[in-house]
This record gives structure tokens, C-alpha cells and sequence, in this order.
């Protein structure tokens, strides 16, 4: 089976984080994001997948030179211009020659999902296409999907408010899908599966969707990536990883509390690093002190910095303290 994952966004939200390195492969837990997506995939039985980049394919050649991420083979669909979802899927599907059920998965989600499941529901409905649900307990901030008893939606809501609808059920960004959607989304135009595709197949009742709960993520800001980095070593998910690089270089008498330490991260002698994130190449100085924080930048001695994301290019002088910040200030930087 093939999917398509999509990588195309821009990370505005995790600035300046993504300004030095896609948000796809930003590390969780020292993996790579995109990798833990796609391990997830193969052991669903994926065996290739079109990523659908927006822009800049280059990290993503580099960082995989054979071509094969978690075990999964990759192609390298760039589009020429921005596509929304639907245009992106359509894209993707198309360069990679797709004519079979497929899988659809946003890149920056990390789900412990059994993929085959919802396949196995998408085929006994023989439906166009099945979206995951996830249920929340604020639906105010999602959108929600209104389904009959037989698991056909009926209607999106977007963020409702509580007279709008009862459902707590929300789009989860994975999908299962047949090649005959690709018949309603025109070539090379920007559209929104979410808000025309979907809603279209809805009223056609061939769209299908289902509950399928468990460890569920979006990745796209500070407070979740942080998040999802301490999920996987503190017994949140099924499985840990390490959380200190191999070739990260702990001081004496550092301290390090429900945290991850990235390869080649230097943290000083005494320092103390709490609920944070160090990347790799990250430097955090003697004495300084870093609480609910992601650092990819400098941390001068004796420092303090609490709930900041620092960036490459970011620096926090000795003695310096600071919080509820980003340095630099993504608003005052250019992209590329």
C-alpha cells in the first residue's frame, strides 16, 4: 500500500525553530518526526510514500539519501505553488502514479493509530473515503464530524460552539482513500479537503468516518512538540526512547529532570535543564538553568530561562534571565 504524507507547511507556529530545520525533522525524542510517521506506516504494511513538500526539498534529500525513511520507500513530490490539502493530495497522488486505496497522514501528527484497522473499517463500508476521529473534550478548537449510526458523515462543523453541535468527535488528519477522488480534485489549483472535498463526498454519502482514540498529537507548537518529545520517555506512550543523545556532553554535576538531551547538545557543569527540550548542537552553560523550554541556540552561564523556544541563531546572555519568549523573535526575521 501507498500513502501520501504531507509536509508542506510552512511551522510558522514553531518559529524560530523551523526557520533552521523543516518541522518534519525536528527530532522527538531524538528521531526525527518524519521517521516516527512513517515507522508507523510500514508496520501498517505501507511500503512507499509521496511526501508532498511545499517548498525546499533539499532537507529532506539530505537527511534521507537512499530514499528510504523508516523503512519505507520515499518519493518527493514538490509542488510549484502552495496547494492547500486537497490540491496537495491530488498532486501527490498523481506524480506518484497512485491507482489503489491509499493512506493520507499530515506530517506533523504522532499517533499510536492501528492504520490496518481503520483500513479494515474503510473497506467493510466500502466507502470513498474514511476519515480517523479522535474524541475531545473541547471540540471548540477542532473540527467537528457529525456521522449517522452507520458511520456515515453528515456534517462539519468548524470549532463549534456549544449550541452548534453535540458531537466531540474531530477530524484526526489521517485518512484512507480510493483513487476516484482523485476525479474531484481539479489538477494543479489550490483546494481544502477539509472544507470543499470532503464536505461534497458527504452529501454524495460516500464519505465514512470512525472513532479510533489513543495517543494522539499535533506537533505544531511549542507546548505540544514539548510535549510529545516527554511522552516518549516518561511512559506516556507504549514505548521510550532514550533520552540523552550518544555524543551529548553532560557537565559535572548537571542536572537533568524529565527532559531531552539531543546529540552533540553541551550542557555545563551544574547546570540544571527541567521539562525541556535541548537539541542537537544546543548549548547550555555552566550554572544556567532551563525549565519547560526548547533550545536549539546559546544558554550563557548562569543563566535562566523558563517556557522559551530559543533558535539557532538564539543567544541568552550570562546571567540573563527569561521567559514566556521566543529569541530571536520570529516577527523581526526574514525567511529565506
Amino acid at each position: 500500500m501507498r500513502a501520501v504524507v504531507l509536509v508542506g507547511g510552512f511551522g510558522t507556529r514553531l518559529r524560530p525553530l523551523t526557520f533552521s530545520i523543516p518541522k518534519p525533522l525536528l527530532p522527538v525524542a531524538n528521531v526525527r518526526l518524519l521517521e516516527h510517521v512513517l515507522a508507523g506506516l510500514g508496520a501498517a504494511g505501507v511500503d512507499e510514500a509521496v511526501l508532498a513538500i511545499g517548498f525546499k526539498p533539499e532537507p529532506f534529500l539530505e537527511a534521507f539519501p537512499d530514499n528510504v525513511c523508516g523503512g519505507v520507500a520515499l518519493q518527493y513530490a514538490v509542488e510549484p505553488e502552495p496547494m492547500d490539502t486537497a490540491g496537495a493530495i491530488g498532486f501527490a497522488a498523481r506524480f506518484a502514479g497512485i491507482d489503489d486505496t491509499f493512506i493520507v497522514v499530515n506530517g506533523d501528527i504522532l499517533t499510536d493509530i492501528d492504520y490496518r484497522a481503520l483500513i479494515n473499517v474503510h473497506r467493510s463500508q466500502g466507502a470513498e473515503g474514511t476519515i480517523r476521529l479522535i474524541t475531545v473534550d473541547d471540540p471548540s478548537q477542532f473540527g467537528v464530524v457529525e456521522t449517522d449510526a452507520d458511520g456515515w458523515v453528515q456534517r462539519f462543523v468548524e470549532k463549534p460552539q456549544p449550541h452548534e453541535s453535540d458531537s466531540h468527535n474531530v477530524n484526526a488528519g489521517t485518512y484512507v482513500l480510493e483513487p476516484s477522488v482523485l476525479a474531484r480534485i481539479p489538477e494543479n489549483q489550490p483546494l481544502s479537503i477539509e472544507r470543499v472535498v470532503f464536505p461534497a463526498m458527504a452529501r454524495d454519502h460516500v464519505l465514512c468516518a470512525t472513532v479510533m482514540n489513543g495517543y494522539w498529537i499535533d506537533t505544531g507548537r511549542p507546548q505540544t512538540y514539548l510535549q510529545a518529545n516527554l511522552d516518549l520517555i516518561d511512559g506516556t506512550r507504549d514505548r521510550i526512547l532514550a533520552s540523552v543523545g550518544p555524543q551529548a556532553h553532560i557537565g559535572i554535576g548537571a542536572v537533568i529532570t524529565h527532559s531531552v538531551i539531543g546529540d552533540h547538545a553541551v550542557i555545563g557543569e551544574g547546570a540544571i535543564v527541567v521539562d525541556s527540550v535541548i537539541l542537537p548542537g544546543a548549548h547550555v552553560g555552566a550554572r544556567a538553568r532551563v525549565e519547560e523550554s526548547l533550545v536549539m541556540g546559546k544558554i550563557h552561564n548562569g543563566a535562566s530561562v523558563t517556557r522559551a523556544v530559543i533558535g539557532t541563531e538564539g543567544v541568552v546572555s550570562d546571567g540573563q534571565t527569561v521567559s514566556d519568549c521566543a529569541i530571536p523573535d520570529p516577527a523581526t526575521m526574514a525567511k529565506d
